[in-house]
This record gives structure tokens, sequence and C-alpha cells, in this order.
């Protein structure tokens, strides 16, 4: 069977879940209600961070889990639909669309983090987004 494309995985149909975890996970202890969103969930998180101003992951996880009403969001879930967001988003670009018109994924992936040496868009191009909007 062939790879899923960024494309596929980002349109996944699987729903958003709120759960109890039974076991120790990460930063949270057994019996934490975990939100686990979906790429769209993150996508539409990150394209509502205005211009200049930088969100981390662990402000975006508990920005979300208070939405859905959750005490902590998904570590792993958060950063792979956050991978599958800044994919897509970079593919638009590259396919010609504008920086204003794609997910502007460097709000929230700064160069430092392992997630920007993974990106297809490579960590000079995040770099060079942050420092056009003066992100730190």
């Amino acid at each position: 069977m062939a790879k899923k494309t960024w494309q596929e995985k980002f349109n996944s149909d699987k729903p958003p879940i709120v759960k109890v975890i039974d076991k120790k996970f990460a930063d949270m202890p057994a019996g934490t209600n975990m939100f686990i969103a979906t790429p769209k969930i993150i996508d539409a998180y990150v394209n509502h961070i205005p211009s200049g101003v930088a969100v981390d992951i662990l402000t975006m996880r508990k920005d979300l889990a208070a939405e859905y009403e959750a005490e902590k969001t998904c570590p792993v879930t958060t950063s792979i639909f956050l991978r599958i967001a800044s994919e897509v988003a970079f593919e638009k670009y590259q396919n010609g669309s504008s920086l204003e018109a794609i997910t502007p994924f460097w709000r929230v992936v700064s160069s430092k983090m392992s997630l920007a040496k993974k990106l297809a868009c490579g960590v000079d191009f995040i770099k060079e987004q942050r420092m056009n909007e003066e992100l730190s």
C-alpha cells in the first residue's frame, strides 16, 4: 500500500477525542483527561496566531485542552499533527501559494525544535520567516 501523502494525513476523518489515561504518560499522571486533536484543529489554531506573535507548543497544548474541556493535550499527537499541518502548508507554498495564504507554522515551530529539522522546508526557511516577523 502506498504511503499516505501529507494532504491525505491532514484530511483524516478521525474525530478529536478526550480520554482518561490509565497510566502516567509524558507530563501527565494516570487519570488525566487528555485531549487528542486532529491535524485540522492544530492547523486552525496556528492560523489564528497573529503575525509577529510566537506561541510555544506547551501554550498551544494548554489552550487546546482548555477549549476542549480536558486537563492536558497529548504531546505526541500534537507534534505529529503540527508536522502534518506544516508539511501541507509548505507544499502549498511550493505550489505557488503566497506566504500569507498558508498556515504560518513558523509561529509555533522554532528553528531550535527537533521538529524543525524534520520538515521539508528546512530550518533556514523557519529562521527566515521568524526573522521577517521579528519572532525570537
